[in-house]
Protein backbone atom coordinates (compact mmCIF):
# COMPACT_ATOMS: atom_id res chain seq x y z
CA UNK A 1 0.00 0.00 0.00
CA UNK A 2 1.21 3.68 -0.91
CA UNK A 3 1.31 6.06 1.98
CA UNK A 4 -1.30 8.97 1.59
CA UNK A 5 1.28 12.10 1.45
CA UNK A 6 1.46 14.43 4.69
CA UNK A 7 -0.76 16.93 5.38
CA UNK A 8 1.98 19.50 5.00
CA UNK A 9 2.66 18.68 1.46
CA UNK A 10 -0.85 18.76 0.33
CA UNK A 11 -1.29 22.43 1.67
CA UNK A 12 2.01 23.33 0.02
CA UNK A 13 0.98 22.08 -3.14
CA UNK A 14 -2.65 23.81 -2.75
CA UNK A 15 -1.34 26.62 -2.33
CA UNK A 16 1.11 26.91 -5.12
CA UNK A 17 -1.58 25.61 -7.50
CA UNK A 18 -4.39 28.53 -6.02
CA UNK A 19 -3.46 31.88 -8.44
CA UNK A 20 -2.93 34.80 -6.76
CA UNK A 21 -5.37 37.53 -5.78
CA UNK A 22 -3.45 40.23 -7.70
CA UNK A 23 -1.88 38.49 -10.46
CA UNK A 24 -4.89 39.32 -13.15
CA UNK A 25 -5.14 43.17 -11.77
CA UNK A 26 -0.76 43.33 -11.89
CA UNK A 27 -1.44 41.90 -15.80
CA UNK A 28 -3.76 44.61 -16.68
CA UNK A 29 -1.77 47.23 -15.13
CA UNK A 30 1.58 45.89 -17.29
CA UNK A 31 -0.74 45.62 -20.56
CA UNK A 32 -1.61 49.45 -19.94
CA UNK A 33 1.65 50.55 -19.63
CA UNK A 34 3.05 49.45 -22.07
CA UNK A 35 -0.16 49.95 -24.73
CA UNK A 36 0.90 53.36 -25.47
CA UNK A 37 4.28 53.39 -26.12
CA UNK A 38 4.13 50.00 -28.10
CA UNK A 39 1.19 52.12 -30.19
CA UNK A 40 3.42 55.15 -30.42
CA UNK A 41 6.44 52.80 -32.13
CA UNK A 42 3.96 51.46 -34.20
CA UNK A 43 2.56 54.90 -35.41
CA UNK A 44 6.22 55.99 -36.13
CA UNK A 45 6.81 52.90 -37.46
CA UNK A 46 4.06 53.34 -39.99
CA UNK A 47 5.17 56.91 -41.06
CA UNK A 48 8.40 55.54 -41.88
CA UNK A 49 7.04 53.43 -44.15
CA UNK A 50 4.85 55.61 -45.61
CA UNK A 51 7.27 58.47 -46.28
CA UNK A 52 10.24 55.58 -47.40
CA UNK A 53 8.14 53.75 -49.81
CA UNK A 54 5.95 56.50 -50.99
CA UNK A 55 7.01 55.14 -55.04
CA UNK A 56 5.03 52.35 -54.30
CA UNK A 57 2.40 53.06 -52.50
CA UNK A 58 1.25 55.72 -53.93
CA UNK A 59 0.10 54.00 -57.41
CA UNK A 60 -1.60 51.79 -55.64
CA UNK A 61 -3.29 54.26 -53.27
CA UNK A 62 -4.48 56.33 -56.66
CA UNK A 63 -5.45 52.58 -57.84
CA UNK A 64 -7.69 52.25 -54.40
CA UNK A 65 -9.53 55.57 -55.16
CA UNK A 66 -10.26 54.90 -58.53
CA UNK A 67 -12.11 51.64 -57.74
CA UNK A 68 -13.86 52.83 -55.18
CA UNK A 69 -15.63 55.34 -57.12
CA UNK A 70 -16.23 53.15 -60.00
CA UNK A 71 -17.45 50.45 -57.89
CA UNK A 72 -20.77 51.38 -57.53
CA UNK A 73 -21.31 51.47 -61.63
CA UNK A 74 -19.72 48.08 -61.95
CA UNK A 75 -21.65 46.33 -59.19
CA UNK A 76 -24.67 47.43 -61.02
CA UNK A 77 -23.60 46.44 -64.20
CA UNK A 78 -23.43 43.15 -62.39
CA UNK A 79 -26.89 43.15 -61.66
CA UNK A 80 -27.48 43.23 -65.45
CA UNK A 81 -25.34 40.61 -65.87
CA UNK A 82 -22.11 42.13 -67.50
CA UNK A 83 -19.45 40.78 -66.18
CA UNK A 84 -17.16 42.65 -63.92
CA UNK A 85 -14.07 42.77 -66.41
CA UNK A 86 -16.01 43.92 -69.07
CA UNK A 87 -17.56 46.88 -67.53
CA UNK A 88 -14.45 47.71 -65.68
CA UNK A 89 -12.50 47.69 -68.39
CA UNK A 90 -14.90 49.83 -70.47
CA UNK A 91 -15.24 52.65 -67.53
CA UNK A 92 -11.29 53.16 -67.37
CA UNK A 93 -11.29 53.67 -71.20
CA UNK A 94 -13.93 56.09 -70.45
CA UNK A 95 -11.84 57.84 -67.66
CA UNK A 96 -8.67 57.54 -69.85
CA UNK A 97 -10.25 59.08 -72.67
CA UNK A 98 -12.04 62.26 -70.80
CA UNK A 99 -8.67 62.61 -68.60
CA UNK A 100 -6.70 62.73 -72.13
CA UNK A 101 -9.12 65.27 -73.15
CA UNK A 102 -8.65 67.14 -70.79
CA UNK A 103 -4.93 67.39 -70.98
CA UNK A 104 -5.22 67.58 -74.56
CA UNK A 105 -7.66 70.66 -74.14
CA UNK A 106 -5.85 72.66 -71.73
CA UNK A 107 -2.21 71.75 -72.30
CA UNK A 108 -1.43 74.60 -75.18
CA UNK A 109 -3.14 77.21 -73.13
CA UNK A 110 -1.26 76.42 -69.82
CA UNK A 111 2.03 76.24 -71.92
CA UNK A 112 1.57 79.28 -73.74
CA UNK A 113 0.70 80.84 -69.75
CA UNK A 114 3.99 79.22 -68.71
CA UNK A 115 5.97 80.89 -71.76
CA UNK A 116 4.86 84.30 -70.88
CA UNK A 117 5.52 84.09 -67.53
CA UNK A 118 7.90 86.82 -67.42
CA UNK A 119 5.87 89.21 -69.48
CA UNK A 120 3.01 88.71 -67.21
CA UNK A 121 5.08 89.03 -63.86
CA UNK A 122 6.81 92.82 -65.79
CA UNK A 123 2.89 93.39 -65.81
CA UNK A 124 1.85 92.57 -62.63
CA UNK A 125 5.01 95.06 -61.57
CA UNK A 126 3.97 97.84 -63.19
CA UNK A 127 0.23 97.45 -61.93
CA UNK A 128 1.15 96.75 -58.29
CA UNK A 129 3.55 100.08 -58.53
CA UNK A 130 1.25 102.14 -56.29
CA UNK A 131 1.00 99.73 -53.71
CA UNK A 132 4.74 99.02 -54.31
CA UNK A 133 6.10 102.20 -53.28
CA UNK A 134 4.05 101.95 -49.69
CA UNK A 135 5.87 98.86 -49.44
CA UNK A 136 8.98 100.20 -50.08
CA UNK A 137 8.79 102.82 -47.68
CA UNK A 138 8.16 100.40 -44.86
CA UNK A 139 10.76 98.16 -46.23
CA UNK A 140 13.39 101.30 -45.21
CA UNK A 141 12.30 101.57 -41.97
CA UNK A 142 12.83 98.32 -41.32
CA UNK A 143 16.09 98.81 -42.54
CA UNK A 144 17.13 101.71 -41.29
CA UNK A 145 15.65 100.35 -38.05
CA UNK A 146 18.32 97.24 -38.08
CA UNK A 147 21.17 99.24 -38.80
CA UNK A 148 20.54 100.60 -36.08
CA UNK A 149 20.32 97.95 -34.07
CA UNK A 150 23.65 95.58 -35.27
CA UNK A 151 25.47 98.95 -35.17
CA UNK A 152 29.09 97.82 -34.12
CA UNK A 153 29.01 94.76 -36.02
CA UNK A 154 30.66 93.58 -38.81
CA UNK A 155 29.49 94.11 -42.48
CA UNK A 156 27.68 91.91 -44.45
CA UNK A 157 29.33 89.54 -46.48
CA UNK A 158 27.98 90.45 -50.11
CA UNK A 159 25.34 88.18 -51.15
CA UNK A 160 26.39 85.59 -54.20
CA UNK A 161 24.52 85.83 -57.48
CA UNK A 162 22.09 83.03 -58.10
CA UNK A 163 22.67 80.69 -60.55
CA UNK A 164 20.66 81.27 -63.51
CA UNK A 165 18.12 77.92 -63.66
CA UNK A 166 18.68 75.90 -66.61
CA UNK A 167 15.83 75.81 -69.27
CA UNK A 168 14.26 72.40 -70.23
CA UNK A 169 15.25 70.06 -73.03
CA UNK A 170 13.30 67.80 -74.93
CA UNK A 171 14.36 65.07 -73.23
CA UNK A 172 13.44 65.96 -70.19
CA UNK A 173 9.84 66.49 -71.49
CA UNK A 174 10.08 63.34 -72.85
CA UNK A 175 11.36 61.62 -69.98
CA UNK A 176 8.88 63.42 -67.65
CA UNK A 177 5.87 62.88 -70.34
CA UNK A 178 7.27 59.20 -70.49
CA UNK A 179 7.03 58.56 -66.51
CA UNK A 180 3.70 60.17 -66.30
CA UNK A 181 2.41 57.67 -68.62
CA UNK A 182 3.75 54.69 -67.04
CA UNK A 183 2.25 56.11 -63.56
CA UNK A 184 -0.92 56.51 -65.11
CA UNK A 185 -1.64 52.86 -66.56
CA UNK A 186 -0.19 51.11 -63.36
CA UNK A 187 -3.17 53.42 -61.38
CA UNK A 188 -5.56 52.11 -64.14
CA UNK A 189 -4.20 48.39 -64.39
CA UNK A 190 -3.92 48.24 -60.36
CA UNK A 191 -7.73 49.94 -60.51
CA UNK A 192 -8.93 46.99 -63.06
CA UNK A 193 -7.76 43.94 -61.29
CA UNK A 194 -9.18 45.46 -58.05
CA UNK A 195 -13.01 46.12 -60.01
CA UNK A 196 -12.99 43.15 -62.09
CA UNK A 197 -11.83 40.72 -58.85
CA UNK A 198 -15.46 42.17 -56.89
CA UNK A 199 -16.20 42.20 -53.47
CA UNK A 200 -15.57 38.60 -53.56
CA UNK A 201 -11.66 39.33 -53.31
CA UNK A 202 -12.10 41.51 -50.59
CA UNK A 203 -13.87 38.65 -48.33
CA UNK A 204 -10.93 36.15 -49.14
CA UNK A 205 -8.75 38.65 -47.78
CA UNK A 206 -10.49 39.62 -44.52
CA UNK A 207 -10.99 36.07 -43.78
CA UNK A 208 -6.94 35.91 -43.57
CA UNK A 209 -7.70 37.88 -40.56
CA UNK A 210 -9.22 34.92 -37.91
CA UNK A 211 -11.81 33.87 -37.23
CA UNK A 212 -14.84 34.10 -39.48
CA UNK A 213 -16.75 36.92 -36.75
CA UNK A 214 -13.86 39.22 -36.90
CA UNK A 215 -13.38 38.37 -40.88
CA UNK A 216 -17.33 39.23 -41.23
CA UNK A 217 -17.32 42.01 -39.35
CA UNK A 218 -14.28 43.27 -41.11
CA UNK A 219 -15.96 43.02 -44.29
CA UNK A 220 -18.71 44.71 -43.10
CA UNK A 221 -16.35 47.84 -42.52
CA UNK A 222 -14.43 47.34 -45.84
CA UNK A 223 -18.02 47.16 -47.92
CA UNK A 224 -19.27 50.36 -45.64
CA UNK A 225 -15.88 52.27 -47.18
CA UNK A 226 -16.33 51.02 -50.56
CA UNK A 227 -19.97 52.41 -50.77
CA UNK A 228 -19.72 55.34 -48.76
CA UNK A 229 -16.52 56.82 -50.13
CA UNK A 230 -17.40 55.76 -53.98
CA UNK A 231 -21.02 57.28 -53.61
CA UNK A 232 -19.34 60.37 -52.33
CA UNK A 233 -16.26 61.08 -54.50
CA UNK A 234 -18.75 60.11 -57.21
CA UNK A 235 -21.23 62.65 -56.18
CA UNK A 236 -18.39 64.90 -55.73
CA UNK A 237 -16.81 64.43 -58.86
CA UNK A 238 -20.44 65.04 -60.86
CA UNK A 239 -20.32 68.47 -58.91
CA UNK A 240 -17.12 69.69 -59.75
CA UNK A 241 -17.37 68.93 -63.47
CA UNK A 242 -20.95 71.18 -63.36
CA UNK A 243 -18.98 73.50 -61.54
CA UNK A 244 -16.18 73.75 -63.57
CA UNK A 245 -18.46 74.10 -66.76
CA UNK A 246 -20.33 76.64 -65.52
CA UNK A 247 -17.03 79.07 -64.11
CA UNK A 248 -15.67 77.86 -67.87
CA UNK A 249 -18.66 79.88 -69.13
CA UNK A 250 -18.52 82.72 -66.67
CA UNK A 251 -15.06 83.70 -67.21
CA UNK A 252 -15.93 83.66 -71.42
CA UNK A 253 -18.17 85.93 -70.27
CA UNK A 254 -16.34 88.17 -68.58
CA UNK A 255 -13.90 87.94 -71.13
CA UNK A 256 -11.41 86.23 -69.31
CA UNK A 257 -8.79 84.30 -71.72
CA UNK A 258 -8.67 80.47 -72.15
CA UNK A 259 -11.70 80.18 -70.19
CA UNK A 260 -11.79 76.55 -70.53
CA UNK A 261 -8.03 76.42 -68.64
CA UNK A 262 -9.50 78.01 -65.77
CA UNK A 263 -12.74 75.92 -65.43
CA UNK A 264 -10.29 72.90 -65.09
CA UNK A 265 -8.74 74.49 -62.61
CA UNK A 266 -11.64 75.45 -60.67
CA UNK A 267 -13.22 71.89 -60.86
CA UNK A 268 -9.77 70.16 -60.01
CA UNK A 269 -8.60 71.93 -57.05
CA UNK A 270 -12.28 72.02 -55.85
CA UNK A 271 -11.69 68.43 -54.78
CA UNK A 272 -9.00 70.18 -52.41
CA UNK A 273 -11.52 71.44 -49.95
CA UNK A 274 -10.45 74.80 -48.10
CA UNK A 275 -6.69 75.31 -50.04
CA UNK A 276 -8.10 74.90 -53.42
CA UNK A 277 -11.07 77.52 -53.93
CA UNK A 278 -8.47 79.88 -52.30
CA UNK A 279 -5.57 78.68 -55.00
CA UNK A 280 -8.12 78.83 -57.80
CA UNK A 281 -8.75 82.64 -56.18
CA UNK A 282 -5.78 83.63 -56.88
CA UNK A 283 -4.47 82.86 -59.55
CA UNK A 284 -7.96 84.22 -61.52
CA UNK A 285 -7.37 87.19 -59.84
CA UNK A 286 -3.80 87.68 -61.06
CA UNK A 287 -4.79 86.63 -64.64
CA UNK A 288 -7.52 89.22 -64.56
CA UNK A 289 -5.15 91.53 -63.15
CA UNK A 290 -2.93 91.22 -66.22
CA UNK A 291 -5.67 90.90 -68.55
CA UNK A 292 -7.75 93.85 -67.78
CA UNK A 293 -6.86 97.96 -67.48
CA UNK A 294 -9.68 98.25 -65.53
CA UNK A 295 -9.96 97.62 -62.04
CA UNK A 296 -13.96 97.18 -62.20
CA UNK A 297 -13.71 94.69 -64.32
CA UNK A 298 -10.84 92.50 -62.16
CA UNK A 299 -13.18 92.99 -59.32
CA UNK A 300 -15.81 91.87 -61.09
CA UNK A 301 -14.13 88.51 -62.37
CA UNK A 302 -13.43 88.34 -58.37
CA UNK A 303 -16.98 88.63 -57.05
CA UNK A 304 -17.96 86.34 -59.72
CA UNK A 305 -15.73 83.78 -58.98
CA UNK A 306 -16.62 84.14 -55.16
CA UNK A 307 -20.69 84.17 -55.62
CA UNK A 308 -20.10 80.87 -57.96
CA UNK A 309 -17.91 79.17 -54.98
CA UNK A 310 -20.34 80.22 -52.08
CA UNK A 311 -23.32 78.88 -54.06
CA UNK A 312 -21.33 75.41 -54.79
CA UNK A 313 -20.04 75.19 -51.22
CA UNK A 314 -22.90 76.53 -49.42
CA UNK A 315 -26.24 75.24 -51.06
CA UNK A 316 -25.11 72.44 -53.86
CA UNK A 317 -23.14 70.57 -52.04
CA UNK A 318 -24.78 70.39 -48.69
CA UNK A 319 -27.76 69.36 -50.72
CA UNK A 320 -26.44 66.27 -52.47
CA UNK A 321 -23.58 64.83 -50.58
CA UNK A 322 -26.00 65.92 -47.11
CA UNK A 323 -24.19 66.02 -44.08
CA UNK A 324 -23.48 62.80 -43.10
CA UNK A 325 -19.46 62.89 -43.81
CA UNK A 326 -18.80 66.59 -42.28
CA UNK A 327 -15.20 66.91 -41.36
CA UNK A 328 -13.81 69.15 -38.57
CA UNK A 329 -11.76 72.58 -41.25
CA UNK A 330 -8.87 71.84 -38.21
CA UNK A 331 -8.98 67.81 -39.11
CA UNK A 332 -8.92 68.59 -42.90
CA UNK A 333 -6.02 71.04 -43.14
CA UNK A 334 -3.79 68.46 -40.73
CA UNK A 335 -4.44 65.84 -43.24
CA UNK A 336 -3.91 68.10 -46.07
CA UNK A 337 -0.67 69.33 -44.40
CA UNK A 338 0.68 65.50 -43.49
CA UNK A 339 -0.52 64.20 -46.89
CA UNK A 340 2.26 66.80 -48.44
CA UNK A 341 4.88 66.31 -45.92
CA UNK A 342 4.44 62.32 -46.50
CA UNK A 343 3.77 62.39 -50.52
CA UNK A 344 3.45 65.51 -52.04
CA UNK A 345 0.65 66.31 -54.56
CA UNK A 346 -0.71 62.86 -54.31
CA UNK A 347 -0.58 63.18 -51.32
CA UNK A 348 -2.84 65.85 -50.69
CA UNK A 349 -5.03 64.45 -53.43
CA UNK A 350 -5.72 61.13 -51.29
CA UNK A 351 -5.71 63.31 -47.79
CA UNK A 352 -9.15 63.67 -47.86
CA UNK A 353 -10.07 60.22 -49.24
CA UNK A 354 -8.05 58.70 -46.21
CA UNK A 355 -9.85 60.55 -43.43
CA UNK A 356 -13.66 59.81 -45.13
CA UNK A 357 -12.61 56.11 -45.18
CA UNK A 358 -11.37 56.85 -41.91
CA UNK A 359 -14.64 58.62 -40.37
CA UNK A 360 -16.63 55.92 -42.51
CA UNK A 361 -14.90 52.96 -41.01
CA UNK A 362 -15.12 54.41 -37.43
CA UNK A 363 -18.79 54.70 -37.83
CA UNK A 364 -19.27 51.10 -39.40
CA UNK A 365 -17.07 49.11 -36.70
CA UNK A 366 -19.90 50.49 -34.20
CA UNK A 367 -22.45 49.08 -36.00
CA UNK A 368 -22.94 45.14 -35.54
CA UNK A 369 -22.69 43.25 -39.01
CA UNK A 370 -25.64 42.04 -40.45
Amino acid sequence: MTQAPAPTIVAVRSLQAAPRVGEPAEADARSRRWARPLWIIALCCLVAALRLGREALIPLALALLVAFVLSGAVEGLRRLHVPRALSAAVLLVLLAAALGGTVDLIAAPAQQWMQNAPKLLRTIERRARPAQSVLRQVDDIARRAELLATAGTSADAPASSPASPAGLTPLDIFLATGWAAVGVLTVMAFAFLMLAAGPSALARMSCALGWNGRATQALHVIDAIRRDVGRYYGTLLLINLGYGTVMATAMWLLGMPNPALWGVVAGVLNFVPYLGPVITLAIVSVVALVTFTSSAHVALVVLCFLALASVEGHIVEPVFLGRRLDLSPIMVLFALWTGGWLWGVAGMVLALPVLVATKVAVRAARTPAP
